[in-house]
């Protein structure tokens, strides 16, 4: 069982208020600033100090906020498992590339292997899954582009092509271009977060670049949408192969390279560090 405190800890992180972490444990205010105060001289530094008026957590705090996330999931799942005949239940998420075109045959084998399991699969961009998985919401995540592994247990899932699309006939197709040639396009691309945004920013920063060197700039966070638009040529886009594998078979989108600039991604398992059942997932890793 989790230590009270630290739970009341961690309410606190996440709602940065006294008063509103009280109402959500069911506490007095000063029932809250009682038990913090206790962690603080129990750890001999301070776990929160106000800039003003706003509550901020102190490196120290930030530390011990890493620590007992673990120990929150993991208590979590130790008292499911020690249940009488508790059912499997796994909680996943996915970057959108990964939910949309990699991540189904998997699902399926699990459901196969568990017909009794309560699974479910949130879908959404980067950074909103880490913060999930942070929250003890989520049991592990598959997810792209660039996050600060050293705070996460981390595996590399798959590397991925990444690649320039537009029309099929464009003056781009199965060319490696240099960048200046694409700067003139409209651009379309996905929202900020996501990890195939993350890798394009990272190619632009390589060649001292952002995305403002592509006047004509439009996001979107749908990849049918993304493909439909270029497919249509009003503009291009840069994805990973799995996503317009279909469409460039099927000759309705034209693949492009850009020159000197290499980029590819991976994709990687990330679940909370000190994951006591992280193993037992090992075979979504195959």
């Amino acid at each position: 069982m989790l230590d009270p405190r630290w739970n009341t800890f961690l309410v606190l992180c996440e709602t940065m208020n006294y008063t509103r972490a009280a109402q959500k444990l069911c506490l007095t205010q000063p029932a809250v600033t009682h038990q913090i105060r206790h962690l603080e001289e129990h750890y001999g530094c301070r776990l929160f100090s106000y800039e003003g008026k706003v509550l901020r957590l102190t490196q120290a705090g930030q530390r011990l906020r890493e620590y007992t996330r673990s120990m929150a999931y993991n208590s979590q799942k130790i008292e499911a498992a020690m249940a009488q005949e508790a059912p499997v239940c796994l909680r996943v998420g996915t970057s959108k590339t990964i939910g949309e075109y990699v991540i189904a045959p998997k699902v399926g084998r699990f459901l196969r292997a568990h017909p009794e399991a309560s699974f479910s699969l949130l879908v959404d961009n980067t950074q909103v899954l880490l913060r999930a998985l942070e929250e003890g919401k989520l049991d592990f995540v598959l997810v792209e582009g660039f996050f600060e592994r050293s705070r996460y247990q981390a595996r590399l899932y798959r590397k991925e092509r990444f690649f320039g699309i537009c029309p099929t006939g464009h003056r781009l197709a199965g060319r490696s271009v240099p960048l200046e040639e694409v700067e003139g396009e409209r651009l379309i691309i996905r929202e900020e977060g996501s990890g195939t945004r993350a890798i394009f920013e990272d190619a632009l920063r390589r060649q001292n670049r952002t995305l403002g060197s592509f006047p004509q700039l439009v996001t979107i966070s749908d990849f049918s949408t993304i493909k439909s638009l270029v497919a249509g040529g009003l503009g291009i886009s840069f994805l990973y192969a799995p996503v317009v594998e279909k469409e460039l078979a099927e000759g309705n989108l034209a693949s492009f390279e850009l020159a000197d600039v290499p980029m590819s991604g991976a994709f990687y398992f990330v679940c909370l560090k000190d994951n006591l059942f992280a193993d037992l997932w090992s075979d979504w890793l195959e």
